[in-house]
């Protein structure tokens, strides 16, 4: 191989400095954490991919018109991780709001214990209150002790401690906390026709099981039981309680519906420039805009809870 002359030698060397500083710049572009409460803007699709993603558990209503399916969709759409939102048991999307509290707390406790991070929780009507009727359980309301729960084979593990992934430490189930969890139109009028009485009493109230709580109603929800207002949900302690009022156009029985949006690319970036504490900007024209209010605010508080989690467990806490 001939030698390169001096001058050519010198250009070929600064040239590869010139590349190893930009791949080192661009690892560390990589490398840097996000800022879990500035994620407006970012695409989760592109820019959250290489998080882990905490388990999220979907209760639909006690008459699933529609399902939870389709707000699965529309989070598989916007970046979230399938994986971690399919049930191990039979890789369903949505789940009764008529199951077993305290296991669904079991198993809760064993997706915080084998994946570092703490799950999440949304229901709609009345899988609003089972996911009340979780934080509730978990806060030890029903039960001095919860055994830990498969939920690959939904059997009960014979014992009611975990391994806390962030401290280490041997803790009990009763205790233990979600990162966010959310109600959808769950009034409290069908508790009473149902018989749910032990519920009707703890189901606005929000124990510290829960890092963070959003309460959604819709303005003047028959189904629901609201008139133009409805009962906020209210923290016990230190949970952060959110109430959120939706117009009276949207539909009880539809609400989950919003896989659309993640389809439609003026939906699906209106939804990731949104953020709770400023002006949303103008709703796009000519497409599919139902539920498009209930999608960013769900998306901002689960993409947060995801970034802060996620990181969590990359900066080394065991699982």
């Amino acid at each position: 191989m001939p030698r390169l002359p001096r001058h050519a030698r010198t250009l070929v060397t600064l040239l590869s400095i010139a590349f190893a500083v930009d791949a080192a710049a661009a690892t560390a572009r990589d490398a840097a954490p996000l800022d879990c409460d500035r994620l407006a803007g970012v695409d989760a699709a592109q820019d959250m991919q290489n998080l882990p993603a905490p388990r999220i558990v979907s209760f639909h209503g006690s008459v699933p018109f529609v399902t939870m399916e389709p707000f699965a969709r529309f989070l598989i759409g916007m970046g979230y991780p399938e994986a971690s939102l399919r049930d191990p048991f039979d890789g369903s999307v949505t789940q009764s709001s008529f199951a077993d509290s305290e296991r669904l707390a079991g198993a809760l406790a064993w997706y915080y214990e084998h994946d570092g991070m703490r799950p999440m929780l949304v229901g709609h009507s009345q899988g609003g209150m089972m996911v009340m009727r979780i934080l509730h359980e978990l806060a030890g309301a029903f039960h001095d002790e919860i055994g830990v729960v498969d939920p690959a084979t939904r059997n009960e593990l014979g014992r009611t401690t975990i391994r806390d992934p962030e401290t280490g430490a041997v803790r009990p189930v009763v205790g233990m906390q979600v990162a966010f969890a959310a109600a959808i139109a769950t009034g409290t009028l069908p508790r009473v026709l149902l018989g749910q009485w032990s519920m009707i009493p703890k189901l606005r109230k929000v124990p510290d099981t829960a890092l963070e709580f959003t309460g959604f109603a819709i303005a003047y929800d028959p189904i629901a039981g609201n008139l133009a207002t409805a009962e906020p949900y209210v923290a016990t302690g230190s949970c952060a309680v959110r109430n959120v009022m939706l117009p009276a156009t949207y539909s009880h029985i539809g609400a989950p519906i919003m896989d659309q949006l993640a389809a439609q690319p003026a939906t699906r970036a209106w939804i990731v420039a949104w953020r709770p504490d400023a002006a949303a900007p103008p709703v796009p024209e000519g497409v599919d805009v139902r539920n498009l209010e209930l999608a960013a605010d769900l998306w901002y508080s689960i993409r947060r809870h995801w970034c802060s989690e996620g990181q969590r467990r990359l900066d080394g806490h065991p699982s």
